[in-house]
């Protein structure tokens, strides 16, 4: 992957986001976007070989879509200014963990693991097991190489209150009161990028693979 035109391009995608500029520059879109699925195979095939029931991954669908959805927003910009993937469950999945990586037009390389917004009867699955397997989830977020890479799980948009039906005096309420259940880190690919993207990327997702591994558990389980 050629990062130095990617972050040309999403610069100048940023300060030229209409649909003329981009049909024009569609050829170069389209070479950069091959090399990012090539990006996505390597990242794919190396978080394999520590995640074994991850499965087969297409990386060509793995990539998100640079078309935004305008429909429900007052920023009409018809593209994004990043280009990303989802390494796991597709986008519309809201029951299983998944690896995410985007880049954005300012350099970030950003990797969030875990499960965004999960659907209702997971997030029910993820806090009943908190309550019950409080043990088995403080060993995951409290894995060493977890806390050295992220620090901790994501709190963002946590609930000021607990949840319906559970009680304020719970071990682990602050975490039951998360609406996501992820950790998130980046890297600046215009200062001082890793030498290789793709090992970086998933060191970073193998750092995060006993919280991915403890969320796939817990919500696989059958009701």
């Amino acid at each position: 992957m050629h990062i130095p035109a990617l972050l040309q391009f999403l610069v100048e995608l940023h300060d030229n986001n209409t649909k003329s500029w981009f049909l024009h520059n569609k050829p170069h879109y389209d070479i950069l976007r091959s090399e990012f699925v090539e990006l996505v195979a390597d990242v794919s095939n190396r978080i394999q070989q520590f995640d074994v029931e991850l499965g087969p991954v297409d990386a060509k669908k793995a990539l998100f879509r640079i078309y935004r959805d305008v429909r429900f927003t007052k920023d009409k910009a018809p593209f994004k200014n990043h280009m990303g993937a989802v390494i796991g469950a597709r986008t519309t999945d809201k029951t299983k963990p998944v690896y995410y990586f985007h880049v954005d037009h300012k350099g970030a390389l950003l990797v969030a693991c875990g499960m965004y917004t999960p659907d209702k009867e997971s997030h029910k699955k993820i806090r009943d097991a908190l309550v019950a397997q409080p043990k088995k989830f403080n060993a995951a977020i409290h894995d060493k190489t977890f806390i050295k890479v992220y620090g901790g799980l994501s709190d963002e948009n946590r609930m000021t209150r607990p949840p319906k039906g559970y009680a304020n005096d719970l071990a682990l309420i602050e975490h039951i009161k998360n609406r996501h259940f992820i950790c998130v880190i980046s890297a600046s690919l215009a200062n001082k990028p890793p030498k290789n993207v793709a090992a970086w990327i998933a060191s970073q997702c193998k750092a995060a693979y006993p919280l991915v591994k403890w969320l796939r558990d817990v919500t696989s389980v059958k009701p």
